[in-house]
């Protein structure tokens, strides 16, 4: 009886112990926030006057955006041989920054359809940003390779990149990666856009009510065009969430396969430096690294600006923080594996291009890259730093340099010093490639800062979801953890 009595006393000790108290979930929305108050912070941004920042940032981006104008009307009037190309580096600045731009792309589509899949909750204040990042990203992606080949009309009609039917039965060669480029980030930037727009369409319809009730018609006509009649019914909440889902699912393969296909366009040449199996997942995971520094680098200064703590709070930082130091370990480890590769495979002249890559003429690149890639995000460790939003986001600056230089290493390096040393050079980039590309952060910055002036850069209603007030037990047991 006594041993029984002792077991009974300690079983609920030993049931403590297996199953303790679950830690209550983050808080998604800081200092217990109405619905109202999420709804009148996003529209405000849109409804009040434009500030005055505003329109210098906007100012500013346009005049370095003519850079690219000019750079390319240059270009196509004159020749590709403005650009620094030249044997044996016939590739450079501008596969470089089509590579470079395709992975600045990646977080806003992993964000929105594989943190969604896996239902984190945490997304909901960062994806319209990194949606519209995305999109912006490949649009200036797209740029490069159109234009690289210096008579920009051959490039559509023809049918030397899209298989367009022709009096001269010229077709792509479908063998070829950059021609499975063209299909991968087309169709990755199509779904990008939907998946953006799909999002939009219950918070446009909200801008399209608040502006209809203010008497502003001109406004409330056009946000309720693109709201293609949302009235917030059941089925029209059945059909969005089913669609989202849906593109989440397509979204989610091209979020590996672009990037994937991106790195086929060195993996499956034979120039040593290149070919390498270890491409594709290196590429991926340093596109997603990339991709989150860029998120933090522009949702850093607009959450200072329009005083956007409640909504993106430290926890939000501290995910992404937590993602660029797991993918920037994965790229690091990379560098260190296609070391050993090159060792392991007794290949003289991959040996040599790794050799080279350290200690060549392109060494201070090189140790750039190893800088920013490996040793950067290694302070992501440490609480305190990611609790420091300044060094957080010169952090992230590091991270995209880092990234650029990666690119620039892997294509340059291999190039300039290949099979034939007579045929050696050292590349260095013209002026117009260097102004055709710092051109390209004007473009995103234009487009971005008419995304923030017109549209909600956060989703109203997913915010909503996550917060405790939509919880209908909430405050009853364990619920409202």
């Amino acid at each position: 009886m006594a041993h029984s009595a002792h077991t009974e006393h300690a079983a609920p000790a030993i049931l403590a112990e297996v199953n303790p108290t679950p830690l209550p979930r983050a808080i998604l929305v800081e200092n217990n926030r109405s619905f109202n108050w999420v709804t009148e912070k996003i529209c405000g941004i849109i409804e009040g006057p434009t500030p005055r920042w505003w329109w210098i940032s906007f100012a500013v981006s346009c005049f370095i955006a003519s850079f690219t104008v000019f750079g390319i009307v240059y270009l196509v009037s004159t020749g590709v041989g403005v650009w620094g190309h030249a044997n044996p580096v016939n590739w450079a600045w501008d596969i470089v920054n089509f590579v470079f731009w395709i992975g600045i792309g990646h977080a806003g589509t992993l964000i929105s359809a594989i943190l969604c899949l896996l239902r984190q909750k945490w997304r909901t204040s960062i994806n319209r940003a990194a949606e519209a990042m995305t999109i912006f990203a490949v649009v200036c992606a797209g740029i490069f390779p159109v234009f690289h080949v210096g008579r920009v009309w051959f490039a559509v009609w023809p049918g030397y990149l899209f298989p367009v039917p022709n009096a001269n039965a010229i077709w792509p060669n479908f063998r070829s990666p950059l021609e499975w480029d063209v299909f991968a980030v087309s169709t990755y930037g199509t779904v990008s856009v939907l998946f953006w727009y799909i999002g939009l369409i219950p918070d446009l319809a909200v801008l399209r009510d608040r502006f209809f009730k203010t008497g502003n018609k001109v406004k409330s006509a056009l946000y309720g065009f693109f709201a293609m009649g949302w009235r917030g019914s059941n089925r029209h909440w059945s059909n969005y969430e089913m669609a989202y889902l849906i593109l989440a699912g397509i979204s989610t393969p091209l979020v590996l396969s672009v990037h994937t296909i991106v790195s086929f366009d060195f993996a499956v040449s034979l120039i040593p430096g290149w070919h390498t199996t270890i491409f594709p997942p290196y590429f991926v995971a340093g596109a997603i690294f990339s991709g989150f520094g860029m998120v933090l680098t522009l949702m850093l200064p607009l959450r200072a600006i329009f005083r956007l703590e409640d909504l993106i709070t430290q926890y939000h930082i501290d995910c992404m923080c937590k993602i660029i130091l797991a993918t920037g370990t994965i790229v690091g480890y990379a560098y260190g594996i296609e070391f050993f590769i090159a060792w392991y495979g007794s290949n003289p002249y991959e040996g040599f291009a790794f050799i080279n890559r350290a200690f060549g003429h392109y060494a201070w690149a090189y140790w750039i890259m190893i800088t920013c890639n490996v040793i950067t995000p290694q302070f992501f460790w440490f609480k305190k730093v990611r609790e420091n939003i300044v060094l957080v986001w010169i952090l992230s600056i590091f991270v995209n340099v880092g990234m650029w230089f990666e690119r620039f290493v892997i294509i340059v390096t291999s190039l300039a010093r290949d099979f034939l040393p007579s045929s050696w050079g050292y590349y260095s980039p013209s002026a117009v490639e260097i102004f055709t590309f710092f051109g390209t952060f004007g473009v995103f910055g234009v487009l971005f800062l008419l995304f923030i002036r017109f549209l909600p850069i956060m989703p109203m209603a997913e915010i909503k979801a996550v917060m405790p007030q939509a919880d209908p037990h909430a405050g009853h047991g364990d619920s409202k953890h």
